[in-house]
């Protein structure tokens, strides 16, 4: 399992934890992907999962490009139409670092 996996395993449990139902994960368009679809009650919610192993060059919280998220954002769009959904959603990030934990949620 490399660094990118192992995290996005972290973020999961660590968003069970916080009371979140996991529903999929490393969806994949040629356009987009998602790394874990969860849902807290009746939203959906859609997380990218941005790792450093240090915090230089602005650590995870800011490895985020405009690019990524329309990307994102694109796959979610995608994946609801698929699964012929319509519920409420939102889209976090979980910036990891190596001693820490973020959870911005509705950040774009």
């Amino acid at each position: 399992m490399n660094s990118g996996q192992l995290a996005e395993q972290q973020a999961r449990t660590y968003l069970e934890q916080q009371g979140l139902t996991f529903v999929d994960a490393n969806v994949r368009y040629p356009f987009g992907e998602i790394d874990l679809i969860m849902r807290q009650q009746d939203v959906w919610v859609f997380v990218e999962v941005k790792f450093r192993s240090s915090n230089q060059f602005g650590g995870a919280l800011n490895a985020l490009t405009s690019k990524q998220i329309t990307r994102i954002r694109l796959a979610a769009e995608h994946y609801l139409q698929r699964q012929k959904l319509n519920p409420p959603c939102r889209f976090d990030v979980i910036a990891m670092n190596i001693d820490e934990i973020n959870w911005l949620q509705g950040c774009f």
